[in-house]
């Protein structure tokens, strides 16, 4: 099932919200500011906006929970294979580079900045395209202006980059992890995962420009393309390589990433325009073509995912002069306390693009309509998983990974480590949901590197602090902090600098969530240990948990739960309507 709108042509991917189609049909930009009609116009095909976004994140959702169950897989094959010792710890130094550019050229910055320069592009194709021919409607294209000059330079920047760190892995590993005893396992390790710098770039790039087209389903097959290459490449070469085999795995599932997009990127977007002859002065025709974002536009957001991301390094500096097995036991506790986080933000992804065109066309109501929405979906979904997690946090880990190398000992020790990153779970969902209005304008602001920075400064003095007392304990604990600090900067930064939402009442709202998720996680703290199957308590959890959530929000009047029930009822209704 696909969930392009319908009027793709090569080159050219259909526009609605605000850019309009390849024979300029009318628009969501076309509808008066702020009016109920712009939620419901139709989409090139005539498929309405919300029936259509209600497509796009059920495909989303099954998708990124089938990517989060690869995932899983893929952790729970390195827990067997290599458990929590020297060389799953040299690895995970490794996976860093990875890790760092997958929030810098997928998750973050890529997206960040493409997303809005595309829909901006695609909005300017709409305005300029009913007074040309078929052939100058091609020459004059703002997104292919925008791919060709863009693209090419970034894949050669991206390429040199990733030769420096192939030459540098000994460097890199030396400041990654000062305190590791034998660095040279790391170091080639690092040297293969470099190869995702290119990888994830030019994946990253090709999903940007897909979603602002509202092509949703090759960018959300990417983790399961990675995944599959990872888990696949492992089982075949562990035994020759140990944990480089893992490794060579990471950078083939980041090739899959950008061979899963390839095809929609040709259909949907296009590699550039056709080659013209020079008809106009040189000086006017560099005017008339996109250039390179210029730095003042790339850096508030690069610096925005940087900060993010140093989050990593700084657990992982830390705890390098820990025993060894910390950094891997820090490793599987937030890979699995995350998933809640990356699930309930699913929605978000879906509908930046919406924002973004929303912001373009002036529609700045709708814009606060669609963030407030977002904001209590993503709360109500990241605080019932929270509750989850830390309720049963030893019977998740020990169904998930103790086997193999993984023994007993490490699961209460990921577990416990999993509770206090729980701590931490609804900030990181804010912070990726709050970001995002941040950058839909056409010139992003400088506020959310200087909010992510202070919470980055909180993680690194509270964890300096603490991992000497606390030990992975206190790393986890800084996390939570800084990153909790980042999002209430950021919640109440934006109502006043970019979008006018109601930030008091946002606030109160999702207060009442956090109330139900202290009520369900302690039900489920007492309830889980009382079956000894861990198994079959984590199943009843499953159950226990959702249940104690609802009826605490039904008790308190949280109107996220209070009318939930309609929500899905309206989902589903929407869903069944546009299979």
């Amino acid at each position: 099932m696909s969930v392009t709108p319908s009027g793709s042509g090569p080159g050219g991917g259909q526009v609605s919200g605000g850019a309009g189609s390849s024979r300029g049909e009318a628009s969501e930009s076309a509808t008066p500011s702020g009016s109920q009609a712009s939620e419901s116009v139709a989409l090139g095909g005539g498929q309405p906006l919300g029936r259509f976004l209600a497509k796009a994140a059920a495909v989303t959702a099954g998708l990124t929970a089938a990517g989060a169950v690869f995932g899983l897989v893929r952790d729970q094959t390195i827990a067997h294979l290599f458990g929590a010792g020297h060389d799953s710890d040299a690895f995970l130094i490794a996976w860093t580079v990875p890790e760092m550019a997958s929030t810098l050229l997928i998750e973050d910055a890529m997206a960040l900045l493409m997303v809005p320069a595309f829909s901006h592009a695609l909005a300017r194709r709409a305005a300029g395209r009913s007074a040309l021919t078929r052939r100058e409607a091609r020459a004059q294209d703002p997104v292919r202006l925008l791919v060709g000059a863009t693209l090419p330079r970034l894949v050669v920047l991206l390429a040199a980059v990733a030769s420096v760190l192939v030459v540098a892995a000994p460097a890199v590993v030396a400041v990654l992890a000062p305190g590791l005893p034998d660095p040279a396992l790391a170091v080639e390790c690092t040297r293969l995962t470099a190869l995702t710098v290119l990888s994830f770039g030019i994946a990253g790039y090709f999903s940007a420009a897909l979603r602002a087209h509202r092509s949703f389903l090759s960018p959300a097959a990417i983790y399961v393309s990675y995944n599959v290459g990872i888990i696949g490449t492992m089982v075949a070469l562990h035994t020759l390589w140990g944990v480089r085999a893992a490794a060579a795995g990471v950078a083939v599932g980041g090739f899959l990433m950008v061979l899963v997009q390839l095809p929609a990127f040709v259909r949907n977007v296009g590699f550039g325009p056709p080659r013209a002859k020079k008809t106009a002065p040189r000086s006017q025709r560099d005017r008339d073509r996109p250039t390179l974002i210029a730095f003042g536009v790339i850096a508030p957001v690069i610096f925005f995912a940087v900060f993010r991301q140093s989050q990593v390094l700084v657990e992982r500096f830390l705890a390098a002069s820990l025993p060894p097995g910390a950094i891997s036991h820090l490793n599987y506790a937030q890979k699995v306390a995350q998933m809640p986080m990356v699930l309930s933000l699913m929605i978000c992804t879906v509908t930046f693009p919406v924002v973004a065109q929303a912001m373009a066309g002036g529609e700045r109501e709708k814009a606060r309509r669609r963030v407030e929405q977002d904001l209590a979906l993503a709360s109500l979904a990241v605080l019932m998983g929270t509750a989850l997690v830390i309720g049963y946090a030893p019977q998740i880990i020990q169904v998930l990974f103790e086997r193999g190398a993984f023994t007993h000992e490490d699961t209460l020790a990921t577990a416990s480590v999993m509770r206090v990153y729980g701590l931490g779970l609804l900030g990181h969902c804010l912070v990726g949901a709050l970001s995002r209005p941040f950058f839909s304008t056409a010139r992003p602001t400088w506020f959310p590197a200087f909010a992510m920075g202070a919470g980055l400064l909180v993680n690194i003095v509270a964890g300096a602090f603490a991992v000497g007392w606390w030990g992975t304990y206190g790393i986890a604990a800084a996390n939570a902090a800084g990153i909790s600090t980042t999002a209430v900067l950021l919640l109440t930064g934006l109502g006043s600098r970019i979008i006018a939402i109601q930030v008091r009442r946002v606030a109160v709202s999702i207060g009442r969530l956090g109330v139900a998720a202290v009520a369900a996680a302690a039900t489920g703290w007492i309830a889980g240990p009382k079956i000894p199957d861990p198994m079959l308590s984590a199943a009843l959890g499953c159950l226990l948990v959702p249940a104690m959530f609802g009826a605490t929000g039904m008790a308190i009047r949280a109107l996220e739960v209070t009318a939930l029930p309609g929500q899905i009822s309206q989902l589903t209704q929407r869903f069944r309507n546009v299979r």
